[in-house]
Order: C-alpha cells, then structure tokens, then sequence
C-alpha cells in the first residue's frame, strides 16, 4: 500500500518567489479599464436576473457592452503599437 505523502513543504518552499513581478503588475494596471467594464457589465447582467429587463435595463445593458468593447479595442490598439502606459 503506498501511502499519499502531501506535498506542502515543496509547494510553501517557493512561497517568496509568488508574489507578481513587476512586469505582472503592469499587465494587470494595463487591462485594468478592461476588468472595470467587465465588472460593470456584470452587474448590469445581474440586475436583470430575476426580472423582465425594463428599458433603463436594457439601456445599461448596452452601455456596458459598449464599454467593453471600448475598453476591449483600446487595450488592443495600444498592444499592437507597442505603447507603454495606457492611462498614463
């Protein structure tokens, strides 16, 4: 019978080494304006769960999608140029 021997100390061992690198954390603030819009479609959507979206709904609805699109070809356009700093 083999035994099943966890696998902490060699997972907790590099502990220091997962904290993001600088590089990380710039992607993260570059995509930032596109996690937002994703979010506030996001609750736009849930909104409208539990009820017949009424015409304000809809509205926000697609003013959500719009700004994730937005936000969406922005980050893209700004990847294919190669710009640093997006909202800087």
């Amino acid at each position: 019978m083999k035994h099943i021997v966890t696998v902490q100390d060699a997972v907790t061992a590099f502990a220091p080494d997962l904290e993001p690198t600088a590089a990380e954390l710039d992607a993260i603030e570059r995509e930032m304006p596109v996690i937002l819009a994703g979010i506030e479609l996001l609750d736009a959507q849930i909104l409208t769960l539990d009820r017949v979206p009424n015409e304000l709904d809809e509205r926000r609805l697609r003013r959500a999608r719009r700004k994730v699109l937005a936000a969406r070809r922005t980050l893209a356009n700004t990847a294919a140029t190669g710009e640093q700093g997006v909202g800087a």
